[in-house]
């Protein structure tokens, strides 16, 4: 088990820059990936941006060259930096951790979001 906290959402204008952070409740060495997934009203929860424990990234097209998924071991932290922000943006911010575990099922924690909000 894993608790996911997120924060730094927030209210921005249009082409600003926010940094989202997600901290774990225990060491995220061993999860396998770790993701950052949004949901704008009326749509479906789409992912932004993942990264593995071996630190490969894969970005939605959608935000791709102006974000930046991390993460720090050492602080259990999984960061967001997003960066040219556009209203279309606007959503809640969910972090995911997920893997396999040692029977090989996939598992899955999610945090409890954190609304960004881009004003044009």
């Amino acid at each position: 088990q894993v608790q996911l906290v997120e924060s730094g959402g927030g209210l921005v204008q249009a082409g600003g820059s926010l940094r989202l952070s997600c901290a774990a409740s225990r060491s995220i060495f061993s999860i396998n990936g770790m993701a950052w997934y949004r949901q704008a009203p009326g749509k479906q929860r789409e992912l932004v941006a993942s990264i593995t424990s071996g630190g490969t990234t894969n970005y939605a097209d959608s935000v791709k060259g102006r974000s930046t998924i991390s993460r720090d071991n050492a602080k259990n932290t999984v960061y967001l930096q997003m960066n040219s922000l556009n209203p279309e943006d606007t959503a809640v911010y969910y972090c995911n951790a997920y893997g396999r575990n040692g029977f090989g099922l996939r598992y899955d924690y999610w945090g409890q979001g954190t609304q960004v909000t881009v004003s044009s």
